[in-house]
């Protein structure tokens, strides 16, 4: 008859005061929110009075996970930007000169003297005098091609390189060049979302569109501007030889030379060696600070490989210029005074405190490999996200009213012990939210408040079926085990082919899909619980204390 252990009794009780106790922050969102914020700046930036006070705000002994809002209910920042894959190949030609020279220069008594021609920003020409030696220098550059890291190249290699007269034209391989476009992109992507990460915003949507193209959308943000500041610097950083300054901008750089314009004074040019000592990627650390004159600086670290010709280079070069350069533009040419060792040292300029502060975060996320052209751009105000809210709540608030309405005056008492059970389905929805960290949008609350209406389906299948086994007269007791035995493969089948639908719309789908495709997952799981167990049980433990010789379904 109707038995359920009393562990299991235990178990289900706990697990719904667990849902509404990780529920429960959502109900206080803004206390709850600022007192999180406020921890993470303490952390930071280490505890002041008013962020003491503000992290008092919510009890520290309770649950503080909160259900993200999205960008359609947050407001914040939509961008989409296009990866420029070619800046990558003009940047690998540039470096291969230096191999394919020193590759050369032992065959200089067949292939006579070597120059670089000026050529096309994704081919590397070079000259050779006596070309009756072309067939030697072919080969000796094709000794410096290197596989292609890609599971749809296997065997094939990165460059191209072929001869035209006394020309040797070297190019990146149309395999490498697709792999290539994968890595920059993928790599793009993952250095975006650290920058974006380091300065704290909750719950970015950060997702690759296209072959080239990556969809950037973070709730909370204050304009699109803002959010192109954070991650449209490339903070490409190079450590280069000065040759020579100029005042004409117009003047012709040498082979292998480039000029670039001063960031501190205007006007100022200075012609440097195109080829870097050191870059970017080899630094391992950046943090703001203050030089000996007080200035706002930032001190940099690299890595073994990158301290090794750091130090070097310095050692052999003492009394010459060496040009810091970001982004193109040098912010300083300080004069190498002696011999540094270790790999650490500071970079100085005009910077205010939050420009040297940006530049640390920037240098420490990683350069993007490409820069980014932004060919989607808009900002979501908060307006239209408390808008948005509110028409979610009212499309809730009814749906879950209605139907409440509906099971008491179908079902009577079954129908009131099966709104309360939905009332701990979204309970338990909201906690689970809550501890994955999901972020609910407006397609996320379409799929609250059809939870809201399937919730009941599994009860209203019961119900029917208890109705049809109480006119065989086998008694109350028997007629409600029955019902729910007989209801339950009806029950899973039905819920296992959405839940179906909801996993393939998760794994298919993005964005605001997704959003969905999670809140209408989780509530069928929750839903099946209610119905299954928390009604059960609370008809169980009904019919326990009245042991009523009929009912009314």
């Amino acid at each position: 008859m109707l038995q359920i252990d009393l562990w299991k009794r235990v178990l289900i009780w706990v697990l719904c005061a667990a849902g509404l106790l990780m529920a429960l922050p959502n109900a206080f969102y803004t206390r709850v929110e600022v007192s999180n914020d406020a921890l993470a700046a303490i952390e930071v930036q280490g505890a002041t009075a008013e962020l003491s006070e503000q992290a008092g705000g919510w009890p520290s002994f309770l649950p503080s996970a909160l259900v993200n809002l999205g960008l359609d209910l947050r407001g914040g920042a939509h961008l989409l930007a296009e990866v420029r894959v070619e800046d990558v190949y003009e940047a690998r030609i540039k470096s291969l000169w230096p191999d394919v020279r020193d590759a050369l220069r032992p065959l200089r008594d067949e292939v006579g003297t070597i120059r670089r021609q000026p050529s096309p920003v994704d081919e590397l020409h070079v000259k050779i005098s006596d070309p009756a030696g072309m067939q030697a220098a072919l080969a000796a550059v094709r000794a410096l091609a290197q596989p292609v890291v890609s599971l749809t190249a296997a065997g094939e290699q990165d460059l191209a390189v072929r001869g035209e007269g006394d020309t040797l034209i070297v190019t990146l391989s149309e395999a490498e060049k697709v792999a290539t476009d994968q890595r920059t992109v993928q790599q793009s992507l993952e250095i975006i979302r650290r920058r974006i990460d380091e300065v704290g915003t909750r719950e970015p949507t950060i997702q690759r569109q296209g072959s080239d193209r990556i969809l950037i959308q973070v709730p909370g943000l204050g304009s699109a501007q803002e959010l192109k500041d954070i991650i449209g610097t490339t903070a490409q950083l190079t450590f280069q030889p000065v040759i020579g300054r100029t005042n004409d901008g117009t003047t012709e750089p040498g082979i292998g030379e480039e000029i670039l314009p001063s960031l501190d004074e205007e006007g100022l040019y200075y012609i440097l060696e195109e080829t870097p000592v050191v870059t970017g990627e080899e630094l391992t650390d950046a943090q703001p600070a203050f030089d000996q004159n007080g200035r706002p600086a930032v001190n940099f670290r690299f890595n073994p490989s990158g301290a090794r010709k750091f130090g070097d280079y310095t050692a052999e070069n003492i009394g010459n210029p060496f040009a810091i350069v970001l982004d193109a533009e040098v912010i300083s040419a300080p004069v190498i005074q002696s011999h540094i060792p270790g790999g650490s040292g500071i970079i100085t300029g005009n910077f205010s405190v939050e420009e040297s502060t940006n530049l640390a975060v920037l240098l420490r996320a990683g350069a993007l490999p490409a820069g980014l052209d932004f060919l989607e751009e808009r900002t979501i105000g908060p307006e239209l996200g408390a808008d948005s809210i509110e028409a979610g709540k009212v499309a809730t608030i009814v749906a879950f009213g209605a139907v409440l309405i509906f099971m008491v005056l179908s079902y009577g008492l079954f129908g009131l012990f099966a709104n309360v059970a939905l009332i701990l389905n979204i309970a338990l929805l909201f906690g689970m939210l809550s501890v994955i960290g999901a972020t609910l949008t407006l397609p996320g609350i379409a799929g609250i408040v059809l939870t809201v209406g399937m919730a009941v389906d599994a009860n209203v299948l019961i119900f029917e079926r208890i109705r049809e086994e109480l006119k065989t007269a086998r008694g109350p007791a028997r007629a409600i085990e029955l019902g729910y035995e007989k209801a339950l493969s009806a029950i899973v089948d039905a819920n296992i082919t959405t839940f179906i639908t909801a996993v393939i719309l998760f794994v298919m789908g993005s964005g605001p899909v997704r959003g969905f495709a999670i809140t209408l997952g989780l509530g069928i799981l929750t839903s099946v619980f209610t119905a299954i167990f928390v009604t059960r049980l609370i008809i169980v433990m009904w019919f326990e204390r009245r042991r009523p010789k009929t009912i009314e379904v």
